[in-house]
């Protein structure tokens, strides 16, 4: 899926998003940029990306058919990466199809407001469809609420089986 945005912050300027080719350096450099560029964000950490995960990271996704992602470049040239989304399947138990887990979502500050991060879900939200997944899953910070926003809109609730219950919370356990 491709398709082209309007970027609002300049006349003809628009927006193209593509599904990425971890064989192609252009697209396996943008990656890396923009993930390292999310790394860099309060809401990703503060941190750079390190050198191992810099080098090593496309490898490492291209060598997992479960992994895919989405990446949006500055239509005028096709060069300057705008935005990504990294997607790993898993698998739901309940419905016994796949699962689509939206793992990284990154629109550079100069984007962000102009639907880019939108353009980038349908294509991610095709894709999962196309490998027969029931749903799309993310996790965001709770004070991010720019996210929060964009990601009610694209119609994400928190997960509940019932909701006396409450809803889910994402936990983690770092190994060593």
């Amino acid at each position: 899926m491709s398709g082209r945005l309007s970027h609002e912050g300049g006349a003809g300027t628009s927006v193209h998003v593509c599904r990425a080719d971890y064989a192609n350096p252009r697209h396996a450099q943008a990656l890396v940029e923009l993930l390292d560029a999310y790394a860099r964000d309060p809401m990703g950490g503060g941190e750079p990306l390190s050198d191992f995960t810099q080098h090593h990271l496309v490898a490492c996704l291209a060598a997992r058919p479960q992994a895919f992602s989405v990446l949006a470049f500055e239509a005028a040239d096709e060069k300057t990466p705008v935005g990504l989304i990294n997607c790993i399947e898993g698998f739901s138990t309940f419905a016994c199809k796949p699962l689509v887990n939206v793992h990284d979502v990154v629109v550079l500050p100069a984007y962000r407001g102009q639907r880019v991060a939108e353009r980038l879900f349908a294509c991610a939200h095709t894709m999962a469809q196309e490998r027969g997944a029931c749903k799309l899953t993310l996790e965001v910070l709770s004070g991010n609420a720019g996210a929060l926003r964009l990601y009610t809109r694209l119609g994400f609730v928190p997960y509940q089986l019932d909701p006396a219950a409450g809803s889910a919370q994402f936990l983690q356990k770092l190994l060593d």
